[in-house]
Parts: C-alpha cells; sequence; structure tokens
C-alpha cells in the first residue's frame, strides 16, 4: 500500500520537513555567527561566493547576484558596504575595463575563514541529520516516486 501511495504522488512530508527545518537551522546558526562577527549574513555569503568561484570565473556583481539569487541592484548595495569595511576592492579587468570584478582583501580573507571554519566544525556535527532527511527523499523519488510503466504496483519500469 505505501508503495502504491508513493507511486500516485504520495509526499513524505515528515522527510521533507526534516530536511527543510535542517537547512534553516544550519542557515539561522550561520547568521547568528556572522553578527557575532560583526557583519550581516548577506555580506557573509557575498566574501564566500567571492572566494567560492575564484579561480572559475571573476566575481563580477552579476556572478555574485545570480549565485545569491538577489537582484544586481541589491548586489551592488552589498558589495559597496564591504568596500566601505575594508573587506573586498572592486578590481577593473585588464582585458576589458568595463568588467570589475570583486577581490578579497586580507581582513576580508581572515572574517572568511573564521567564519567558513565555524560552518565547517557545525557540518560535522550537524551534517549526519541533513543528510538522514536528504536521503530519505532521495530514497522516496527513486522507489516509487513515478508512477510504474505497467500500471501495474512493483510492474517492469
Amino acid at each position: 500500500m505505501a508503495t502504491r501511495a508513493r507511486a500516485s504522488g504520495a509526499v513524505d512530508y515528515q522527510a521533507l520537513a526534516d530536511l527543510r527545518y535542517q537547512i534553516r537551522r544550519f542557515l539561522r546558526i550561520r547568521e547568528t555567527a556572522a553578527r557575532a562577527a560583526g557583519i550581516e549574513p548577506q555580506q557573509y555569503l557575498v566574501l564566500l561566493q567571492i572566494k567560492g568561484v575564484d579561480g572559475r570565473e571573476p566575481a563580477t556583481i552579476g556572478v555574485l547576484a545570480e549565485r545569491l539569487q538577489i537582484s544586481h541592484h541589491a548586489a551592488v548595495q552589498l558589495v559597496n558596504r564591504l568596500v566601505r569595511r575594508g573587506l573586498v576592492a572592486r578590481i577593473r579587468s585588464d582585458r576589458d575595463r568595463r568588467e570589475v570584478a570583486v577581490a578579497l582583501l586580507p581582513p576580508g580573507e581572515h572574517l572568511l575563514r573564521r567564519l567558513a571554519g565555524q560552518s565547517i566544525a557545525e557540518l560535522t556535527t550537524e551534517g549526519p541529520l541533513l543528510v538522514a532527511s536528504l536521503r530519505r527523499l532521495i530514497v522516496q523519488s527513486t522507489r516509487g516516486g513515478t508512477p510504474p510503466r505497467t500500471g501495474r504496483e512493483g510492474g517492469a519500469r
């Protein structure tokens, strides 16, 4: 019966709620840590994304806006605040003077390293619960998440 319910589109709301709870809990703890370090959570995310794209693509405002899923204007405001705090700098491209990338300055690197280390420590202790919730949802989606082709329960796919 459970297989038929899953095949008909039933959702494991407990697993979905647990996953959402674990993600939100992790994010809230990281937001609190960022504020305790003296920056806003979104500013920490900008620092993280700048470092995260390093070597793959320039950390332009457009790239940062996309990776943070915010508007271009909001990304500009976040970068402006970080520039004023001496955590990042705008760097013009030698190839195309119109392209401006954002780079971490040593104080930004130091702050990011400290906060990222705390994130890794948090994931070490809380990550298994997050993974367990995600695994339950993946198992659900791969076992009976789509109706059998034959229309019979347990039929060939």
